[in-house]
């Protein structure tokens, strides 16, 4: 048989074989050629916007990580890719450090021009709400990961911005549900100098009159910062007695930079409780926290960036994955879309908290568990149990919707 007939016959049989039932079957119905064109996969953009970090001023082993926030944002691409693979759709994320002197507004515009309408934003309050007020009126919803002052969820309001951070009396309302749980009500107030310090300790007084506690005392520190200091310092009898005949349950303190509030503990006259920016300390997330299936998350955190998972790494986290799932839902990529459908009262996501998280149409605040920890352990997570509310236990921690004085602007994004 000469070698044109065999490739004939060949050609023949493996082309068209008999197929079951009398019909016939193709082997060639897998090439290309009689395939059905993929669909491009969806794009969702998103933007992360932040200054970079300062180094410590001086040798500090808990001071702020260079990647902290980001490191969890990229975490939460990874776990959005998942989910794209399944939805056929594509994230991406855009990080912009700002170095000192950048215009976080000439930065947001620009992300917006390029189509990258969803921001994850580490901004101070005021910067925030001038990245805000640049982007009125267009596809861009930004996703508040680091400015916790309670004007930004009250007379400073905006409707395109949502909060996965939690507010200053979030996290004191936390703390003070907790020492009403425990009928611990004296409490005395330590409060620094700087302007955070002020912001917190408001706050506190706030939580106090909330639930029935009585505030003892309320004093500024004046002794500097002890807690940065490596040895004793000639004012630290002065600091003693500054504590003396101190009648209160827990000595809080409203600390936010930590230069004090450490060397309060074991340093008072009289053995007390300490709590607030230190001692028992109200937070979003810890390396402490294993429950709810959180040691995955945290497993995988560690492996990838060699360091325990902090608060800010878990709002970027919860904010870019809050992202993923309402795109997926909506099957849409456009920030305003995205951003409405969170408001939605059926939209939540879990978050290793026990319970689903989700967002408060009236101030945009995501409303969570607060964990109490102390450097190794869990202690408690509020809202405690026993403090109930009409809508949700969660919306006890935090300016309620009655007193609340968001009011969201005309003209502002609904």
């Amino acid at each position: 048989m000469s070698g044109t007939r065999m490739a004939a016959l060949l050609l023949a049989f493996t082309c068209v074989i008999p197929g079951p039932r009398g019909t016939d079957r193709a082997w060639a119905q897998t090439a290309p050629a009689a395939t059905e064109p993929t669909a491009a996969p969806q794009q969702v953009h998103i933007g992360y916007l932040a200054h970079r970090k300062p180094a410590p001023p001086i040798y500090d082993y808990e001071a702020e990580p260079a990647d902290s926030g980001i490191a969890g944002a990229r975490i939460a691409m990874k776990d959005n890719a998942t989910t794209g693979r399944l939805t056929n759709q594509l994230f991406d994320l855009q990080e912009t450090i700002l170095e000192k002197g950048q215009s976080p507004v000439d930065a947001a515009k620009a992300l917006v021009d390029q189509g990258v309408g969803l921001i994850v934003a580490d901004l101070p309050a005021d910067d925030l709400l001038a990245v805000s007020d640049a982007l009125k009126g267009r596809d861009a919803t930004i996703f508040n990961i680091g400015a916790e002052d309670d004007r930004l969820r009250n007379a400073d309001c905006r409707a395109n911005i949502d909060h996965f951070a939690p507010s200053r009396q979030m996290l004191t309302d936390a703390l003070a549900q907790f020492l009403a749980a425990q009928r611990w009500r004296n409490v005395f107030l330590i409060v620094g100098t700087d302007p955070e310090d002020q912001l917190y300790a408001e706050a506190v007084r706030r939580s106090v009159k909330k639930f029935g506690l009585k505030l003892t005392g309320d004093k500024p520190w004046t002794f500097g910062p002890m807690a940065r200091q490596r040895a004793d310092g000639p004012i630290r009898a002065d600091a003693f007695v500054f504590t003396r005949g101190v009648d209160a349950d827990m000595i809080v303190i409203a600390d936010e930079a930590g230069n004090f509030g450490d060397y309060v503990e074991y340093h008072t006259a009289e053995p007390k409780l300490t709590g607030g920016t230190q001692g028992l300390v109200p937070a979003t997330w810890s390396r402490v926290l294993d429950a709810w299936g959180s040691a995955q998350l945290q497993s995988r955190f560690v492996r990838v960036n060699k360091r325990p998972m902090r608060s800010l790494d878990y709002q970027a986290w919860t904010a870019i994955r809050a992202i993923g799932e309402a795109a997926t839902r909506t099957q849409s990529g456009s920030a305003k879309i995205i951003g409405d459908y969170m408001l939605r009262a059926d939209f939540d996501i879990a978050a290793f908290k026990g319970v689903p998280v989700s967002l408060r149409n009236w101030d945009h605040q995501l409303r969570q568990p607060v964990l109490l920890i102390q450097p190794r352990m869990l202690v408690s997570l509020s809202p405690q149990p026993g403090f109930l509310h009409p809508v949700t236990a969660l919306d006890s921690l935090g300016t309620d919707e009655p007193e609340s004085t968001c009011k969201f602007r005309s003209g502002d994004k609904q």
